[in-house]
């Protein structure tokens, strides 16, 4: 992988670059004069390929044209939706409340790490936790960043706490019951192929499945609640002990496990 940037790039920039690309051991190439499809054919390192713009990072994985940058996306609608008192799914069914702490332990591009932020409050906190360096580096340079024009909303973004980790050794490094809620979103077992929005997505992504352990270590430490969202007609429910809950009429349902009824 490489990393560059936009052709006429600023300081900030071209630092910012820089930065990403010492963090992610990957090359740093200057843009010049080059097309993105000249600089790829120039270095064989560029199968995938990350460019810093002036507005977010963006990056290519060497198969489409179409890049995966951060944007809150349904995610915003949702949280406007809070904004005026209206229900959230996720926030009803996880018992989320104002001052809570959350560990989201597969953010992806932090959409429901945003919904939870913004339901917990200036007083709560977000861990979003992403196995993937690339990714996580490209979240959470857009939730430094992204302007959605609310300022609340805005700095819910900012509080959500990035971290490249695997969420099992973080879960077992948590004390017994020291967070509120604990959510997995890993990649479905039965992919929703319609869904155009996570294609790109799926080259970056831990395909891994969820792991009874790591169910176990959610339950030990959180107090209040430990999710699973997935498709709604998945075996995972039922591997793991969640009671499936669905919410809507879509394909994606969340399954639930109460800490507090499970003990």
């Amino acid at each position: 992988m490489i990393v560059t940037t936009s052709d006429k790039p600023s300081p900030a920039a071209y630092a910012q670059a820089r930065r990403l690309a010492d963090e992610l051991g990957a090359a740093f190439k200057p843009r010049g004069r080059n097309t993105l499809r000249q600089l790829a054919a120039a270095n064989e390192e560029a199968l995938q390929m990350l460019v810093v713009t002036e507005r977010e990072v963006r990056f290519y994985d060497g198969q489409t044209d179409s890049p995966l940058f951060f944007h809150p996306s349904m995610a915003f609608v949702r949280v406007k939706r809070l904004r005026k008192g209206e229900s959230d799914p996720l926030i009803e069914l996880s018992g989320c409340r104002e001052g809570d702490r959350i560990v989201d332990c597969t953010a992806g591009l932090g959409s429901d790490s945003l919904v939870f932020s913004y339901a917990a409050g200036a007083k709560g906190s977000v861990i979003a936790l992403e196995s993937e360096p690339v990714l996580c580096a490209l979240v959470r340079e857009g939730l430094a960043s992204y302007q959605s024009g609310l300022d609340d909303v805005d700095a819910a973004m900012r509080r959500i706490e990035m971290i490249n980790a695997n969420h099992l050794d973080y879960l077992k490094g948590l004390p017994d019951k020291s967070v509120d809620i604990v959510y997995f979103d890993p990649m479905f077992r039965q992919p929703i192929h319609e869904s155009s929005a996570i294609q790109p997505l799926r080259s970056l992504a831990n395909a891994g499945a969820l792991s009874e352990e790591a169910v176990a270590e959610a339950l030990r430490a959180a107090r209040k609640t430990v999710l699973l969202k997935e498709h709604k007609e998945s075996g995972e429910y039922a591997r793991l002990g969640f009671r499936k809950t669905h919410v809507n009429t879509s394909k994606i349902a969340y399954g639930v496990i109460e800490v507090a009824s499970h003990i």
